[in-house]
């Protein structure tokens, strides 16, 4: 007799950080039930974990309604987002990088983090702040349901779906949940990745660091010049980072062990946190919780086996350089949301769900490396701090200026790192029509615009107002670039099998980049081109085919035998 089911749902995610979070926002806007399971209760706060929202989250959350009540939360409207460089978090300046404040985030033209091509900018707001926002707006959509002090404690496939047994941690409860999809975006523990048997394959310690976040209240009173956002300590005695959290009185400082220092109380904390603040033993801080973590570079050997699927710290670790932690783990979700609603709407073929792993893979690995480079170059940088940098003589000062010099050139593009948010690019996925011209070179700071297939397309302000994004449709968007453009024999294979597609006409908008060039273009919902040309193809059909996964055989993820549990 079959086991009977207490709650039937189209995707189970399980947990609600920001990456279950905004793939249960994306899905239930493209009306697909959702439900989710999080083991933590309703409100209950997170970590001090992430302190950035990138420009390409921004754009995202500006799509799921959310983006403007992120701006108003975080630091204090006018307290400066920069960061800095100083012999101690109270000693003498090295260096700075501008970034503006959140009040001057759309006017200020000066500095390097200021010419984003984008309608969102980078935002600092940490962790805490953000993720319940992210709770509040997904919990009041009508076709997501939230189990919250809930543990899903195994589930089974079967080619029509996913069967899940969760356990309610209050009272003990069990209930059944018949999903189509599984989603684990249960972090870097994930019992979801161990059990559809994908195993984590990279670097297991880059470097360890000592974290905690205190309460100091006559800390703020104490900085010299100009306050910051983030403050790198770089002495002989103890070098480490410290992030404002409320702009008042909060502080997250991160002590970078050495490499000889292999365990977290290898030194003393408390004489850390003094070293990298510059105070002294008669100033008072509370310790509010001990966050420390291993900078890592693993990333799983696959991210899926057949309806279950991994995202974000459950899929990938690394040392959270850029920003690009939570970043890349909501990247994962939205790259995954619009496959998995195709596959419910129903007019995706299942070789679609194919994209997600051939796309995301690859990136993450690329990205990995990006955020280990720099963390050894970081590394590097602390062990040859000069004995003599807070000297205050002229040997003094020059060592001050050579360390401040290489300091910013090192960082800025960590810091302003358009290259990570706007140059990457999916090669090799089945969905994704190539035309033989090769995608430009990225770095983690620069890019070049473009639009070869697999590019995010290059952003422009249409006459009316909005971003072109705002434009797109919650399917494809074909792009007309050119006046007179016949479409209508894609437009008609897209409705016969009834993959969703709009047509926007920029022919005529006169900021559009010189980069669209051919005079059509199609476009995904996450940004991407996927394929460009002068004329519809001879066989329009057969492109539709591509992009709704039936131009080949599935072949990525094969099956495994039935996961039952969750270790």
């Amino acid at each position: 007799m079959p086991e009977p089911i207490d709650i039937s749902t189209d995707v189970l995610i399980v947990g609600a950080g920001p990456v279950g979070l905004t793939l249960a926002m994306d899905l239930a806007g493209r009306g697909v039930r959702v439900t989710i399971a999080e083991l933590r209760a309703y409100k209950e706060p997170p970590s001090v974990k992430c302190n950035h929202v990138a420009s390409r989250t921004m754009e995202r959350f500006r799509q799921l309604g959310v983006a403007d009540k992120l701006r108003q939360a975080g630091l204090p409207d006018t307290h400066p987002n920069d960061v800095v460089f100083r012999t101690a978090m109270t000693g003498i300046e090295l260096t700075r990088i501008p970034i503006p404040n959140r009040l001057e985030r759309f006017t200020d033209n000066g500095g390097p983090d200021t010419w984003w091509p984008t309608a969102e900018p980078p935002h600092r707001i940490n962790q805490i702040y953000l993720e319940p926002i992210l709770l509040e707006h997904a919990a009041s959509l009508p076709n997501v349901t939230l189990l919250n002090r809930t543990r899903v404690d195994g589930f089974e496939q079967d080619e029509d779906g996913v069967m899940a047994t969760l356990t309610g941690l209050d009272d003990g409860t069990t209930r059944t949940v018949r999903a189509r999809f599984l989603v684990g975006c249960d972090g870097g523990a994930s019992g979801v990745r161990k059990a559809i048997g994908a195993q984590f394959e990279g670097t297991a310690v880059i470097q360890r660091v000592q974290s905690t976040y205190i309460r100091a209240k006559d800390l703020l009173s104490r900085l010299p010049g100009k306050p910051a956002w983030c403050y790198y300590s770089v002495n002989p005695r103890r070098c480490g980072t410290a992030f404002a959290i409320d702009g008042h009185e909060t502080w997250l400082v991160h002590n970078h062990l050495n490499p000889h220092e292999t365990e977290f109380d290898s030194v003393d904390r408390d004489q850390s946190i003094r070293h990298i603040l510059g105070v002294g033993d008669d100033f008072e801080y509370e310790v509010i919780s001990k966050e420390d973590w291993v900078g890592r570079r693993l990333v799983a050997n696959r991210f899926r086996d057949r309806r279950v699927f991994i995202a974000g710290d459950a899929a990938h670790l690394w040392v959270p350089y850029a920003g690009y932690g939570m970043n890349a783990g909501i990247a994962d979700a939205l790259n995954l949301s619009w496959l998995l609603a195709a596959q419910v709407q129903g007019w995706a073929d299942a070789a679609m769900l194919d994209a997600y792993e051939a796309e995301r893979q690859p990136i993450t690995e690329q990205v990995s490396r990006f955020a280990m480079d720099h963390a050894q170059k970081m590394i590097k940088a602390r062990s040859a701090v000069p004995a003599n940098i807070e000297a205050p003589d002229a040997n003094g000062e020059a060592a001050r200026a050579l360390i401040g010099d290489e300091a910013y050139q090192l960082n800025v593009q960590q810091f302003c790192c358009a290259g990570l948010n706007y140059g990457y690019y999916y090669t090799g996925s089945p969905i994704i029509a190539a035309d033989g011209e090769q995608p430009p070179a990225y770095t983690m700071g620069g890019f070049t615009p473009s639009t070869v297939p697999g590019c995010r397309a290059p952003h422009f302000w249409l006459a009316d107002g909005r971003s072109l994004y705002d434009a797109f449709g919650a399917g494809y968007t074909l792009l007309v670039t050119q006046a007179g453009a016949n479409a209508q024999a894609l437009v008609d294979a897209a409705a016969a099998a009834g993959v969703p597609l709009r047509v926007l006409d920029i022919s005529g908008e006169p900021q559009r980049p010189s980069e669209y060039r051919h005079a059509l273009l199609m476009c995904r919902p996450d940004q991407h081109v996927v394929w460009r040309g002068e004329t519809v193809p001879a066989d329009s059909r057969a492109l539709v085919a591509l992009l709704r996964g039936a131009g080949r055989t599935t072949g990525a993820s094969p099956a495994t035998a039935p996961a039952s549990a969750l270790a």
